[in-house]
């Protein structure tokens, strides 16, 4: 007798085989082998009453606040709990009713539909880049005089085109260039500057290399010189802060990677750090930022997301995205994540930025177990090997 740990449908589905059981009945099962719970924020008492009776019928069960019955309180946060088979069940019993049920009953839908996406697909400009059976590298190549970790190593022109062939060599499957630094209380740089800086790097890089090239800019000004360059990636940290934006990524059909952050690089530890739910207030914000995205064109599938590791968060912040990240699956995008090198491993392990190789290592391998499909990382041939075990580990 032992206890099965079942991750995903192709874990249950295995386990029915080797039992023996009948296809049909593993159709029927295997929803049941996925234990979900949803978290419904701020419901008026007859919706959660409704709820809570729907899910009791059908052998699952909600949490409700204790005067919602009673309907003692004005609302009332509703967690549903059961299988997904369950789940799925209550959104088919609700999709007709009023007071709003049937829109629950569709994003209901939506989201477990997302809960359990395991591959994706990220277009760019020039090819289509398949998320899911490995974890991606991403390279970080600042051509600044004042990044954090690496200021002024890569700024002169020739060193950041050999660092770019290096990590391209090391396994990196994606160079990330930027020409302005982020770091907390860093300040913006004029944008004829940030292009000499980052353009003529990616000139010369699109013609060397076949991997894709992506630009860390909030500009659409430097966007637009870098898209016509050759770069297929904008790795935008303001989420679309430039109007501008948007349209430049769409007619060029390239990529976007949207981030959370608050404020900008000069405040973002400077402002309000208090989260009441930091995962959902980082949720709502990219789901806001996405359909902005769409809207002004830019296809779904050219979408990734970013929690923003360090941008207007506390180091225990830094920790739970990490734990929660599986959290982000509800977008339904690809999600990227940046830790390299970062204070908040700092806190922990101690040392200057270039000693907290082996911090990274711990979070690039939790962020990956967790859910994340890309690591955004300063030592290519470190983290690659890391990735590669972690992902060996997850497929098993």
């Amino acid at each position: 007798m032992k206890i099965v740990k079942i991750n995903n449908f192709n874990e249950a589905t295995e386990i029915f085989q080797k039992i023996g059981v009948d296809p049909y009945g593993i159709d029927a099962m295997v929803s049941k082998t996925q234990h979900v719970n949803i978290l419904l924020s701020s419901q008026s008492c007859k919706v959660a009453n409704i709820l809570k009776q729907e899910m009791l019928s059908l052998g699952a069960d909600a949490a409700v606040a204790r005067g919602s019955v009673a309907c003692s309180i004005e609302k009332t946060d509703v967690l549903l709990m059961g299988t997904l088979k369950q789940i799925h069940a209550l959104a088919k019993k609700i999709e007709k009713q009023p007071f709003g049920l049937n829109v629950i009953a569709q994003n209901i839908l939506n989201l477990t539909t997302h809960l359990y996406k395991n591959s994706y697909l990220l277009n760019t400009s020039r090819r289509k880049i398949i998320l899911g059976e490995k974890t991606l590298i991403m390279g970080i190549l600042n051509v600044t005089p004042d990044s954090f970790s690496d200021g002024n190593v890569y700024f002169e022109r020739q060193k950041a085109i050999d660092r770019a062939m290096q990590m391209a060599d090391e396994g990196a499957d994606i160079i990330d260039i930027g020409g302005e630094s982020s770091r907390p209380g860093s300040k913006t740089v004029r944008v004829r500057e940030e292009i000499a800086r980052v353009v003529p790097i990616v000139e010369s890089l699109s013609g060397k290399l076949k991997i894709p090239l992506s630009v860390d800019t909030t500009k659409s000004q430097v966007a637009q010189k870098s898209l016509e360059a050759g770069a297929e990636i904008i790795n935008d940290i303001s989420s679309l802060g430039d109007g501008k934006m948007a349209s430049v990524i769409s007619n060029a059909s390239a990529a976007l990677i949207l981030m959370h952050m608050r404020g900008t690089p000069k405040t973002m530890q400077t402002g309000n750090l208090a989260y009441n739910d930091l995962m959902q207030e980082i949720n709502a914000y990219l789901e806001e930022k996405c359909r902005k995205a769409i809207a002004a064109g830019i296809g779904r599938d050219h979408l990734a997301v970013d929690p923003g590791i360090g941008f207007g968060k506390t180091y225990e912040d830094n920790c739970r995205i990490i734990k929660n990240i599986n959290e982000m699956k509800v977008l339904g995008l690809p999600v990227l994540i940046g830790t390299s090198r970062k204070a908040f491993i700092g806190s922990v392990t101690g040392g200057t930025p270039a000693e907290r190789i082996d911090g990274t290592a711990a979070t690039v391998c939790a962020a990956i177990m967790n859910g994340c499909n890309i690591v955004r990382v300063h030592d290519v041939a470190p983290m690659k090997k890391v990735a590669q075990m972690t992902d060996a580990i997850i497929h098993a």
